[in-house]
């Protein structure tokens, strides 16, 4: 994840941007878009500091959180990945973690990689 913090407002702002696109119908402007994913993964970061899991949300970003081992080399051991929508509807409470996984929209593997009790978080 990126080094720049992203500010409560601002995080708050481009996710409120991203949920009235959704109402109407139409796609988020991509900036509101990144800054609300990148937001939710800071915040899951300061919930669940460590660097065991790798969180991937293509194109936006990517984190490390939860405790344990640490992954030096190559692919970690413990990723999850998602789309966009899915990492902003689950963070948000709108989608369950098991209802996603069970669904085919999130991928992960490892043993540390469900992240049900981590989520939803509070934006």
């Amino acid at each position: 994840m990126s080094a720049r913090r992203i500010e409560t407002g601002a995080g708050r702002a481009a996710l409120a941007e991203v949920a009235a696109a959704a109402a109407q119908g139409s796609p988020p402007a991509r900036a509101a878009h990144a800054t609300a994913v990148r937001y939710l993964l800071q915040l899951l970061a300061e919930k669940a500091p460590g660097t065991s899991v790798e969180v991937r949300v293509p194109p936006f970003g990517a984190a490390q959180v939860v405790q344990g081992p640490r992954h030096t080399r190559g692919t970690p051991p413990n990723v999850v990945e998602m789309d966009p929508r899915t990492w902003i509807a689950l963070a948000t409470g709108e989608l369950a973690w098991v209802e996603a996984v069970a669904a085919g929209r999130v991928r992960a593997s490892g043993v540390r990689a469900d992240l049900g009790h981590l989520l939803p978080l509070r934006p």
